[in-house]
């Protein structure tokens, strides 16, 4: 009688550290694949971040060369999109 409790306990023990087990690799894998989704995004912010501090220097070189019509000029083409009297302004509607 008692040879057949172990046996069962035994059983039952396998079997629960078996789910156990596999519950940790299931959430092993999830934790794994936010990992990645993380370093993806922080590789991107740090993209994002050298592109801006690019920018802050360059306009830091514009304010620091004292030209203020430069800076007038750059701000009025890039953001409303002004342009002299003679230009000629090509829009590619193409796409690319």
């Amino acid at each position: 009688m008692k040879k057949n409790q172990k046996k069962k306990s035994s059983v039952i023990l396998r079997v629960t550290i078996f789910a156990v087990s596999v519950c940790m690799i299931i959430s092993l894998c999830g934790l794994w694949r936010e990992l990645i989704i993380g370093q993806n995004s922080l590789a991107r912010l740090e993209q994002i971040k050298a592109e801006k501090i690019s920018q802050i220097e360059s306009l830091t070189a514009l304010l620091e060369s004292g030209n203020e019509n430069e800076i007038i000029e750059k701000a009025a083409r890039e953001r409303l999109g002004f342009v002299y009297a003679d230009e000629q302004v090509y829009v590619d509607i193409s796409g690319n």
